[in-house]
């Protein structure tokens, strides 16, 4: 009789950290908030510098004199605690652009152009709105193009 015991003391167990576990994860959610309120935190606060310009999705710009890399991806990762999720969202969106400028500099380049939010391999692309992944830290995944534009 003591190994029935076992076995559903085992189980029991199992099942209490499994629900823990599908708990955890279904805390992550989606936000989408306003790339303009982000892009202005950034500006205001000296992360994000004038002289690399930064165009979402399709959003119109000059002519590509040169292109240096495609598909740069940057991510921001703030955590919320001490935060709300809207002002940690902003803080990572902030943090990816910051990288993104970086290797545009790095590479020679003027502008980023095409960014766009990504997770899980799946796109999200908006003139007006980013994605933020937000769980224990606001995450915010950004890909684009670094180029020089003609003036």
């Amino acid at each position: 009789m003591k190994t029935p015991v076992k076995a559903s003391v085992f189980t029991a167990l199992l099942v209490a950290l499994s629900l823990c576990a599908v708990g955890v994860q279904a805390r992550s959610a989606e936000h989408y908030l306003s790339i303009k309120g982000a892009v202005e935190m950034g500006r205001a606060n000296g992360a994000l510098g004038r002289d690399i310009r930064l165009y979402f999705s399709d959003q119109s710009h000059s002519a590509v004199a040169v292109s240096f890399a495609r598909g740069v991806e940057a991510k921001g990762k703030v955590k919320v605690a001490h935060k709300g999720e809207d002002e940690a969202c902003n803080a990572a969106m902030v943090e990816a652009l910051a990288t993104l400028q970086e290797r545009a500099r790095k590479e020679g380049g003027n502008a980023v152009i095409g960014i766009r939010s990504y997770y899980k391999k799946a796109s999200f692309n908006s003139k007006q709105q980013f994605e933020c992944i937000v769980g224990g830290s606001a995450k915010v995944f950004l890909s684009g193009d670094i180029v020089k534009l003609k003036e």
